[in-house]
């Protein structure tokens, strides 16, 4: 057998030993400051990261390190409280092993969200951005030998964002009076944050938002079938000059996060709900 496969399974086998073997429907990825939807959810099992056969650690600020089985809106739901970065020192197959056991348990959906930086002028600390396309500056997580027990070789990317969850989200959105963008999510290494020259770089090449983690996760999730709906809490606005006055702050990024998840969290669960 693979020694992929051997660690995904045992990822797998171990978490439905803790769930009765119980399975997800949907699967959902939280980031930086906004484990609050894990909250939300009516836990039966919460499963520390550290006690995941295979998983890595979570250190990132703001990160709980949790696994959280239950009930959302109706459906069964297994939630990160936290994600694996590249610049983390992690390989690109640590950092998305998670989405191969979800994978493996089934999902039907997967729901990522993230912190972001706003390239987009427009954009103001708090928004709400659908991702409607990522670009990728992180290494791909397909090199390699396929997983051909997951998909083909050649995955398209074309919609790797699920369209009909879009327009639901955005519907959800409006009823509810809650603003939100609609823009093009850019992956990079970090953990550096960006320099004004590069922040200029990306808006000239299409990005809206600017992070350091998602893009990997829905290369892997879109390569297994999974649809995937994403979104990103505007938490400050990347500088476009060479300026000490304005510094971008890891804690300040959670702060933000934070103050929006609840606005987050209710297009989630709405969205959930209408699977």
């Amino acid at each position: 057998m693979d020694r992929r496969v051997k660690k995904i399974r045992e990822a797998a086998d171990f978490i439905l030993e803790q769930t009765g073997g119980k399975k997800p429907e949907v699967g959902i990825i939280l980031g930086s400051g906004l484990g609050k939807l894990a909250d939300a959810i009516k836990a039966e099992a919460v499963i520390p990261y550290a006690k995941i056969p295979n998983f890595a650690r979570s250190t990132a600020i703001g990160h709980k390190g949790n696994l959280i089985f239950g009930t959302l809106a109706g459906k069964t739901v297994c939630a990160m409280q936290g994600r694996f970065h590249y610049y983390e020192g992690y390989s690109m197959e640590q950092v998305t092993l998670p989405v191969r056991v979800l994978a493996a348990l089934g999902v039907k959906a997967l729901f990522v969200s993230n912190a972001a930086g706003g390239l987009n002028q427009g954009y103001s600390v708090g928004d709400l951005m659908i991702i409607r396309d990522h670009i990728n500056m992180l290494p791909n997580p397909l090199i390699g030998p396929n997983f051909a027990e997951f998909g083909e070789r050649f995955p398209d990317m074309t919609a790797a964002y699920d369209q009909e969850l879009i327009a639901k989200a955005e519907a959800i959105a409006k009823k509810a009076r809650i603003k939100v963008r609609k823009g093009v999510y850019l992956g990079n290494t970090g953990p550096s944050y960006e320099t004004p020259a590069e922040v200029r770089y990306y808006l000239a090449i299409g990005a809206d938002a600017v992070g350091m983690s998602t893009v990997p996760e829905v290369l892997v999730a879109r390569h297994s079938g999974i649809p995937v709906f994403g979104m990103s809490v505007i938490t400050n606005i990347s500088n476009l000059d060479n300026t000490s006055t304005k510094l971008n702050d890891g804690d300040d990024v959670v702060r933000a996060a934070d103050a929006a998840a609840d606005k987050m969290c209710r297009i989630f669960t709405k969205l959930i709900e209408t699977l």
